[in-house]
């Protein structure tokens, strides 16, 4: 399961003077935290190229909860498939701290594609890749317990988007969003992130957690038991 795009966004895929090109094609933009930049089911077609800073992108399920579904940063563009299909906007993009970003219209970003088709090809890629990604997603909501998928997404948050320290690699992101990045209720990510301090595999703080003890919560990811219990399925009901 993986919240991140490619190794190599878009925009690094693209030849230098093929991306000076596409971004002059559009204006700047700034986006403050929490700010929405693509609202799920508008008919925009603006595409964002990420210069700086992380987004959230998200949707509403049919409870009215929100699922985080990926993190872009910088190098990649979020928006294209509307711009591509025409179609309303699959998701909501959100700031997750201060963006930079360049807003190109759907119809200048279909011109670009046109006259380039290798650049055309890469987004066929990435539209594939994400697609694939889903499908990985729906298998581990599936099957893995929430004290799996939450050791697996800290990890990769910390890998990808944390901060190292002396105590630890901190990962900024509030716990109703770590939820939401799972598929799971607040209440059952509350239980396994007391069960993780417990065993001081992380500790956590107000929109952070810090991760203490990356070997063990990779062993929990791949569904392996803490130390000292029988199997990973021997944890309190609902992780």
């Amino acid at each position: 399961m993986s919240l991140f795009g490619q190794d190599r966004g878009f925009l690094e895929a693209l030849t230098p003077q093929d991306r000076r090109s596409l971004l002059a094609e559009g204006a700047p933009r700034t986006y403050e935290p929490g700010e929405v930049m693509i609202r799920e089911r508008d008919t925009t077609a603006y595409v964002l190229a990420l210069l700086s800073g992380w987004a959230v992108v998200s949707v509403e399920t049919d409870r009215a909860a929100r699922l985080i579904l990926a993190l872009r940063g910088a190098g990649e563009v979020v928006g294209d498939l509307a711009a591509v299909d025409r179609g309303p906007r699959s998701a909501t993009v959100t700031a997750l701290g201060r963006v930079e970003a360049v807003s190109i219209s759907g119809d200048r970003f279909r011109r670009f594609l046109t006259a380039r088709p290798h650049a055309a090809s890469l987004i066929m890629r990435q539209l594939s890749a994400r697609l694939r990604s889903a499908d990985v997603e729906r298998r581990s909501l599936a099957s893995g317990t929430v004290l799996q998928r939450l050791a697996a997404r800290l990890a990769e948050l910390a890998e990808r988007a944390g901060r190292p320290g002396g105590d630890g690699t901190a990962i900024e992101l509030p716990q109703h969003d770590l939820a939401a990045a799972i598929g799971a209720t607040r209440e059952a990510v509350a239980k396994a992130l007391r069960l993780l301090r417990e065993r001081n595999v992380v500790r956590t703080a107000q929109r952070r957690v810090v991760v203490i003890d990356m070997p063990v919560l990779l062993l929990l990811a791949r569904g392996r038991a803490l130390p000292g219990t029988a199997t990973a399925e021997k944890h309190p009901p609902g992780v």
